[in-house]
């Protein structure tokens, strides 16, 4: 089996959670109980934790421009899964932090990228690379 990574993350309502990552996002659901919910984001296990004292997030990095929100999570997908991604969340109405637009244009690194937070406020990048041997090139 390839490494998958899990991801626990904090949020204030848990049926807003399923209706975003599973109805907005298509993630399946696993798991769950009354303060937990296990969901399949492309293949990876992230779990939306019930947390009754969510702090605020407001925190950012600039990065070619733009104000990144941190901390963020995500998954980088083929390019044709980012675009199919980026119409849904559109489709949807789910407000854009970073619209979808492309980094790092002609230089090393160069990736499709888009920001938007779920109903919690957890930031969530979605990246792709039309060359994937520029994941990790410096």
């Amino acid at each position: 089996m390839a490494a998958l990574f899990h991801l626990a993350f904090p949020v204030h309502n848990l049926e807003a959670a399923r209706a975003f990552y599973g109805g907005v996002l298509g993630c399946a659901e696993g798991r769950s109980s009354e303060r937990w919910i296990d969901f399949d984001l492309f293949g990876h296990q992230i779990v939306a934790h019930m947390r009754d004292d969510l702090p605020a997030r407001a925190s950012s990095n600039l990065v070619d421009g733009h104000d990144v929100p941190v901390p963020h999570f995500g998954v980088i997908l083929s390019m044709d899964e980012w675009q199919r991604l980026a119409a849904r969340v559109r489709q949807r109405g789910i407000q854009f932090v970073i619209e979808p637009t492309v980094r790092f244009a002609g230089q090393t690194g160069e990736q499709a990228t888009m920001f938007f937070l779920d109903p919690s406020g957890n930031a969530l990048e979605f990246k792709a690379f039309a060359d994937p041997s520029q994941v990790f090139a410096k």
